[in-house]
């Protein structure tokens, strides 16, 4: 989980990999009405995100017997609750970072539909996880490779909060 830029992709998709589980997007998920308003420049509402909150959920549960790996911005606890209701074994890792280090990437991202004028925005209804919720904070600005084994290490060992 974390804002748009903070690697959530190319993270997860290593870490499915090394988990040996299937691996998702959620900017799959995304019906094309919400594309193209982000494209727009312009923010999703909650009312524009409870569909594809909800399509991710039924993703998890579907691999919840075997497991997977889904990125998705998952930024505000309540979103976090709707994808919990698909999987309530879901552990989060949040790719945490600056906004000046997040803002770079997204400019630098060729052909994504999220423009990096959007990055305050998604700084602003982040909410950070919550003592309650299983999951992790690592610092995204780190190799890939060390946010995977970090992330592997704390789902192998139990060490997320809750």
């Amino acid at each position: 989980m974390g804002v748009s830029g903070s690697g959530k992709t190319t993270v997860g998709a290593a870490l499915a990999q090394r988990l040996r589980v299937p691996f998702a997007d959620g900017d799959d998920f995304h019906p094309q009405a919400n594309v193209a308003k982000m494209a727009a420049g312009t923010p999703l509402t909650d009312a524009d995100r409870v569909p594809w909150l909800h399509a991710l959920a039924d993703w998890l549960a579907a691999h919840e017997p075997t497991g997977g790996v889904l990125s998705c911005s998952a930024l505000r606890h309540d979103y976090r609750d709707v994808l919990r209701s698909g999987s309530a074994r879901t552990v989060f890792v949040h790719l945490d970072g600056s906004p000046e280090v997040v803002a770079r990437r997204v400019a630098g991202r060729p052909g994504h539909f999220m423009p990096a004028s959007l990055v305050e925005s998604q700084f602003a209804t982040l909410e950070p996880l919550t003592a309650e919720e299983w999951g992790i904070t690592v610092d995204l600005d780190q190799p890939v490779d060390v946010l995977v084994e970090t992330a592997a290490t704390a789902l192998r060992t139990g060490a997320v909060s809750a």
